[in-house]
């Protein structure tokens, strides 16, 4: 059973891989018919809209090991705006042996900034071959099934 879900994706990049991922994920969750999505670059949102969304995707590059600075910005002012979430999850772009670090410390911050907010899914870590990328081939099609998974 499926219902229409309004999805929120937010994300900081600056190579475009981490976009990439965002776009590729909104493809999956836009193969259930009727979703909206709508993305955008951190610097684009407003967080005075009073809006909510269904879920709200946040994605960050690995910066030294966390997420950038303007992510961890976004996240603290989240919880105390207009613009709210029923659930939430995450995603990061990756070189090396970074897998997974800047995901945790998203759900960490969040999960500990407004403790009501839903996680919907274990976060997705998607590796790039350099530091301008591009995303490792074999983590492409991640994107779009962690998009379907998040709405079903």
């Amino acid at each position: 059973m499926c219902f229409k879900m309004k999805v929120l994706i937010v994300y900081d990049t600056k190579y475009g891989n981490t976009k990439k991922v965002a776009e590729l994920i909104a493809d999956g969750i836009n193969t259930a018919e009727g979703n909206e999505t709508v993305i955008n670059h951190i610097d684009d949102i407003d967080m005075g809209k009073d809006e909510t969304y269904d879920l709200i995707l946040i994605g960050s590059p690995n910066h030294m090991g966390s997420h950038t600075k303007t992510v961890k910005k976004f996240i603290k002012n989240l919880s105390g705006a207009p613009l709210k979430g029923n659930s939430f999850a995450v995603f990061d772009t990756y070189l090396g042996k970074d897998f997974e670090k800047a995901i945790k410390k998203m759900e960490k911050q969040i999960s500990e900034s407004m403790p009501d907010l839903n996680k919907a899914s274990p976060g997705l870590s998607i590796q790039v071959t350099g530091m301008k990328g591009p995303i490792l081939e074999e983590d492409l099609p991640k994107c779009g099934e962690f998009g379907i998974k998040l709405v079903k």
